[in-house]
């Protein structure tokens, strides 16, 4: 018989985005496993990204349970709804911020925390209660970020004894934008507070990355699983090879993965290769912060860009497989390491070498390195990345730039659904 699981998510269809991917993805094949999940989802969230092309892979007939949400990110649109859009997707700019963009972030930072969700948390528990107990459900599931839904994972189980898996497809209190939500001591100490709780109560605790693993090992007894992000079998129109030498970036690019010696290196190349300036044409699909769009404009590469903006999931794909080189970009810093996209197993899927930037040690550097995907670079080593990129390019015109991949099937959508069920059997 299989095991009854309500999954509780704020990203859901129409969402658009990695936040659905994710959980859409086990949902689509945790059946095979012999789990039933049951989604818990808000009515009417206040998403930044809209994809409705994902639900074409929601299973026939899977519960959906709707219950409304309250989201002060509408109020703030009062203030200017350009930057509580922008905030709201993690996109926060490195200088030059405004009063408005500083009184948000305050805001945001001190009066919810550990999210602008955490109105859900008390509605979604009451109900949940009674339907938990109604319907025999063996176990419940909470992913964050938002990590207010750990919140609801957390009195379920403690005032009903039941099973819970907490999902972290992001850290805590170590992510990258943390630092800058101007928190209070007060309030950074209640995020510990809430992050302790739930890391020390739930009975399983999976994570994304091996070293938001290693972080989470050092404040909890509870088992640690590590369950990557993933890439899927999908149908998708061939597309036909750019015959320009294109370096594409698939995703929102944050001001502070803004790799400089990445542009310096290809404003060089476009100086010193009359043949690479004709050739040569960088592509961003998803968001790009002003920051990075400035200095590209400044070191004359303009002309040589694209920006598509967001585009739906099916139009990245074809994308991806078009490039004739993708990027993999993370924040330069040592909080970083554990921060593994989403869009790295689609970009190894697509079996187009990537060239990888971040941090030393960094998780997505093991990833590329095992899997022959491509090359990876710290930020410091220039010389090495335009010898790389050269080399890419003259590969490119001799029609031989491709890769030989190994080891894919480990990061397919199916095989981690099924380590996840695993997990699942064993509460």
């Amino acid at each position: 018989m299989a095991k009854k699981v309500v999954i509780i998510t704020y990203y859901w269809i129409p969402a658009g985005g990695p936040g659905v991917q994710r959980w859409l993805k086990f949902v689509k094949y945790l059946r095979n496993f012999d789990i039933e999940p049951i989604l818990f989802v808000p009515k009417n969230p206040s998403y930044p990204m809209i994809d409705e092309t994902f639900s074409a892979d929601i299973p026939e007939d899977v519960t959906i349970i709707k219950q409304p949400i309250f989201e002060p990110y509408k109020f703030a649109e009062i203030f200017s709804k350009k930057k509580s859009k922008t905030i709201s997707k993690g996109i926060i700019a490195n200088e030059k911020q405004s009063f408005v963009e500083k009184l948000l972030l305050y805001i945001r930072g001190n009066f919810f925390i550990p999210d602008a969700r955490k109105y859900w948390v008390k509605p979604s528990v009451k109900f949940l209660k009674k339907y938990l107990k109604d319907n025999n459900i063996d176990a419940v599931v909470t992913t964050g970020p938002p990590h207010s839904l750990h919140l609801i994972g957390l009195q379920l189980r403690r005032e009903l004894n039941i099973k819970w898996l907490a999902d972290f497809r992001d850290p805590w209190t170590s992510i990258g934008y943390h630092e800058k939500l101007r928190l209070t001591k007060k309030s950074h100490q209640k995020h510990l507070q809430f992050e302790s709780e739930v890391l020390q109560t739930a009975d399983q605790v999976v994570t994304t990355s091996f070293t938001t693993k290693e972080e989470f090992s050092a404040l909890t007894n509870q088992p640690i699983e590590v369950i990557t992000n993933g890439y899927d079998v999908e149908k998708y129109t061939p597309t036909p090879m750019d015959e320009k030498f294109t370096i594409s970036h698939i995703g929102s690019l944050l001001s502070e993965r803004n790799p400089l010696i990445l542009w310096e290196v290809v404003e060089e190349l476009v100086q010193e290769d009359q043949d690479f300036a004709k050739d040569v044409q960088l592509q961003f699909a998803g968001v790009v912060s002003e920051d990075i769009q400035s200095v590209i404009r400044e070191t004359g590469l303009e002309k040589y860009t694209t920006y598509f903006g967001y585009v739906s999931h099916q139009r990245a794909l074809q994308l991806q497989r078009a490039s004739q080189l993708l990027l993999v970009i993370e924040i330069d810093a040592e909080k970083t390491k554990g921060i593994i996209a989403g869009k790295l197993f689609e970009c190894m899927a697509a079996e187009r070498p990537i060239i990888g930037l971040g941090p030393k040690d960094a998780d997505i550097a093991k990833i590329i390195q095992e899997t022959n995907t491509g090359t990876y670079f710290l930020y410091t080593e220039k010389e090495k990345l335009k010898t790389q990129i050269a080399a890419y390019y003259e590969a490119y015109k001799q029609q031989k730039l491709n890769v030989s991949a190994i080891g894919l099937q480990q990061y397919s959508r199916k095989a981690l659904t099924q380590k996840l069920a695993e997990v699942l059997h064993s509460l």
